[in-house]
């Protein structure tokens, strides 16, 4: 039969899901008790705020796991932690590691430059990374419908909480605006907008922090190079001639503000059939490589033209799982990306 002393460990050991730190660090558990004939463990939890979807998730977790060591019933009450604590461990965790930037560009819409950044967010978090993904594209915001998201981020301490879904903690403008509604803001006040998303955003650690720049070369997508000088970018096209031509604008106003760019991704490159197995080129064929040779930069991966698996219970519209074969391309031009970022020594091939 399971102990007090047991129990006590057990809950001590989970971390918090806001805070990324363990019970014990925080010294969250308090004034626990085990009655051993009925099987009752009764105890205190401090969270950072009561009422969340954290303490909610923390709650269910602790539930499980201690009636799967053989308690029969679960007694939990909650209190706050101190504010003075719950700051001083944000402090400690934004300072703690500086993400990676990686911008995703595209020189024209319509390409599937979302869908990419989508993507190889998940797959860098299946990977083990922590990520984070900022839709960027503030006119044209997509990034919550793409991954299935219904949540809107909360507010503690006057900060930001990202949701999280796949693994990938995601902030977007259609968080902030209602029933779809048009974002119809100049410059200055775009601007605005994407520094309060990179300054009062609690990401939390992160590896990486992608960005869906918005097409093109405009407002947003200058105030992003102005604000991020050490982002790598990936650039995307279609094969087509005419949306490589347009993306090389693209490349070229990451190399004039000193981004280093990882690569190019070719997106809808062919439609190969389920039946025959042969491709056909819808788009034509040779722009990503071609562009890739224009910027001296490596060709990253060629994506297929293909639609998800969907799973109507937890629809997801754009993320690809790991078993499709495009979710597979997908992990292999994450891999990559981690190989050349943490400089093992592997360079990404043309």
């Amino acid at each position: 039969m399971i102990t007090k002393e047991e129990i006590e460990k057990i809950v001590e050991n989970m971390i918090d899901p806001f805070l990324h730190k363990s019970l014990l660090e925080l010294g969250a558990v308090k004034d626990v008790k085990w009655n051993e004939d009925k099987g009752h463990a009764s105890l205190k939890v401090a969270v950072a705020k009561l009422g969340s979807a954290d303490q909610i998730e923390l709650q269910n977790e602790i539930v499980s796991v201690l009636k799967e060591n053989g308690v029969k019933s679960v007694g939990l009450r909650f209190t706050e932690l101190s504010s003075a604590l719950v700051a001083e461990m944000i402090e400690t965790e934004s300072t703690e590691k500086k993400p990676i930037f990686i911008a995703v560009a595209s020189g024209k819409g319509g390409v599937g430059k979302s869908t990419v950044s989508v993507n190889l967010a998940v797959s860098l978090a299946r990977l083990g990374k922590k990520v984070g993904l900022l839709d960027a594209d503030i006119y044209g915001f997509s990034v919550p419908d793409m991954m299935g998201i219904t949540k809107r981020p909360e507010i503690i301490n006057e900060r930001i909480i990202p949701v999280e879904r796949f693994g990938v903690k995601v902030i977007s403008m259609g968080f902030f605006v209602e029933d779809n509604t048009p974002i119809i803001w100049r410059g200055p006040m775009l601007g605005k907008m994407l520094t309060s998303f990179m300054e009062e955003v609690e990401w939390g650690e992160l590896d990486y922090l992608l960005l869906d720049l918005p097409p093109g070369t405009g407002d947003v997508a200058l105030d992003v190079h102005t604000m991020l000088p050490t982002s790598k970018e990936i650039i995307v096209t279609t094969p087509h001639p005419t949306a490589a031509f347009v993306a090389a604008r693209a490349g070229a106003m990451a190399l004039k503000t000193e981004h280093e760019i990882l690569g190019v991704i070719e997106n809808m490159s062919y439609f190969e059939s389920s039946i025959t197995g042969e491709k056909e080129y819808v788009f034509g064929k040779g722009g990503g490589k071609k562009l890739a040779n224009d910027l001296e930069v490596p060709m990253l991966g060629e994506l297929p033209l293909g639609q998800p698996d969907w799973n109507e219970e937890d629809f997801a519209p754009s993320v690809y799982q790991e078993t499709h074969s495009i979710g597979g391309r997908y992990k292999d031009i994450a891999e990559q990306i981690i190989k050349v970022l943490e400089k093992t020594g592997d360079k990404v091939e043309n």
